[in-house]
């Protein structure tokens, strides 16, 4: 098969299945892991995939683009358990904080367990199961599930947070526009987030480098809501600028 020929045969697998793994791909086509990872990055820079860990996922496209929480905890995985990592290290014992439903929030969940006094309020199930094990208390807000997200949102989810306070939420976004601020698909998940953060005396987003320029459908904040922005290293020079700008602190991981 020409070099062609396989990337070819690899996008028609990710159309076809969803998704491809490295793995896999090299078990089927009798070829090193390498080249095809090397295979997968050369068709993430013409734009014809997303690389995820151990494998790639269909572009997703568009203001109402909506992936699962399965599709995003394989985006930019190595990513997403840095930033995790250095949103852990601004928390202290015995705060309390928020985190909203997302793959990167959900690895900061994990990152977290290693402390012994903290109250968390989320609105994302699988969170609340992940902390299940630690002494922490847990605040789950009820309201209507998201199936897609494994969120509640809705009038309820929002009622209560207005009766809460918390030292710092911490912000995942399926969008970064720095002239317009943080966008996600979902309405009434965009209304959620709205609410967490009122109740917050600090705001940090956490989203990789991916996330900006890009608009979804429903405004979460502006720009000037944002106290400090966690992402990776490969947000570009113009954006980092952007950001110093408009008075956030940034931290590259």
């Amino acid at each position: 098969m020409l070099i062609e020929e396989r990337r070819q045969h690899i996008l028609s697998l990710i159309e076809k299945n969803g998704r491809v793994l490295v793995e896999e791909l090299s078990t089927q086509l009798g070829l090193s892991r390498i080249t095809i990872r090397k295979d997968l990055d050369y068709l993430q820079a013409k734009e014809l995939l997303v690389r995820t860990h151990g494998g790639a996922l269909p572009l997703q496209a568009g203001a109402l683009s909506d992936p699962s929480l399965h599709e995003k905890e394989e985006l930019h995985h190595e990513e997403k358990v840095r930033i995790a990592k250095a949103a852990a290290a601004m928390v202290s014992e015995g705060q309390c904080i928020i985190l909203d439903s997302g793959s990167t929030t959900t690895e900061i969940a994990r990152a977290i367990l290693s402390f012994r006094n903290l109250t968390v309020i989320t609105n994302a199930l699988n969170i609340a199961a992940e902390l299940a094990r630690s002494d922490f208390e847990i605040i789950l807000i009820g309201g209507s599930l998201r199936k897609n997200s494994l969120s509640v949102v809705g009038p309820l989810a929002e009622d209560v947070l207005k009766e809460m306070h918390a030292d710092i939420v911490f912000i995942g976004v399926d969008g970064f526009d720095t002239t317009i601020g943080l966008t996600t698909p979902n309405i009434m998940e965009a209304r959620v987030n709205r609410a967490m953060i009122k109740a917050a005396a600090k705001v940090i987003a956490v989203c990789d480098s991916s996330k900006f320029n890009r608009r979804s459908l429903s405004l979460i904040v502006g720009t000037e809501q944002i106290d400090h922005l966690i992402t990776d290293s490969k947000l570009r020079p113009d954006e980092m600028k952007a950001m110093q700008d408009a008075g956030i602190e940034v931290t590259i991981v």
